[in-house]
């Protein structure tokens, strides 16, 4: 039982939605990819905002570029052989670097790694100016590639008229709007109630 996280962008809001799914599911969380630590490692941030319990990342690098770029100044390359899930019983939550095509080596992007982690994804998307057409051009890439979607996930001020395009045009439902929480914490991250869809994949059989 799985979920992959995936954005739109850079800092389009996938460790707030990461932490959210796991604090609403009891989920673990892993990412496998980390890049510009120190001082950024998401993982940190989750357990704090949902007490999750975090499995260690397989790459951890140093510069805050794509995974392919970070390697590259470190004299490394990711493969895709390199990830193997983390053993759990419980549901997992996996959070990606990026956006959906963001580059691992010279051939494989994270769509790739996706795929090969067998997940359905949530799409984590900014709700403002430009996110319709981000939000649906990140949509046709992961069908185009057969990657089951559960839905998108909205952060930032609601805007009704954006999250109607989102479900028209992306033909695709908006499982949460997660506003601005001023302090973002745990409990005001609690408020945010899921829609029922947003637990479906707590039952996937990949």
């Amino acid at each position: 039982m799985r979920l992959f996280v995936t954005g739109t962008d850079t800092d389009a809001g996938k460790t707030v939605v990461s932490a959210w799914l796991c604090l609403h599911s009891g989920a673990d969380y892993w990412k496998p990819i980390q890049s510009g630590h120190p001082p950024d490692r998401d993982s940190d941030a989750v357990a704090r905002l949902s007490g999750a319990r975090i499995h260690p990342e397989r790459h951890l690098l140093r510069q805050p570029l794509s995974p392919h770029q970070a390697a590259q100044l470190e004299g490394r390359r990711i493969d895709l052989d390199d990830f193997r899930l983390p053993e759990t019983a419980r549901p997992l939550v996996i959070e990606g670097a990026g956006g959906v095509l963001v580059p691992i080596n010279e051939s494989a992007t994270m769509l790739d790694l996706m795929l090969r982690l067998g997940a359905p994804v949530v799409l984590a998307a900014r709700s403002g100016l430009g996110t319709v057409n981000h939000t649906c051009l990140s949509l046709a890439a992961l069908r185009a590639r057969g990657v089951p979607v559960l839905g998108v996930v909205l952060c930032g001020p609601p805007n009704a008229a954006n999250r109607a395009d989102i479900e028209h045009f992306g033909n695709v439902q908006v499982l949460a709007e997660i506003p601005p929480l001023a302090p973002l914490t745990r409990q005001t991250l609690a408020q945010v109630p899921p829609r029922p869809e947003a637990l479906e994949w707590v039952r996937w059989k990949a």
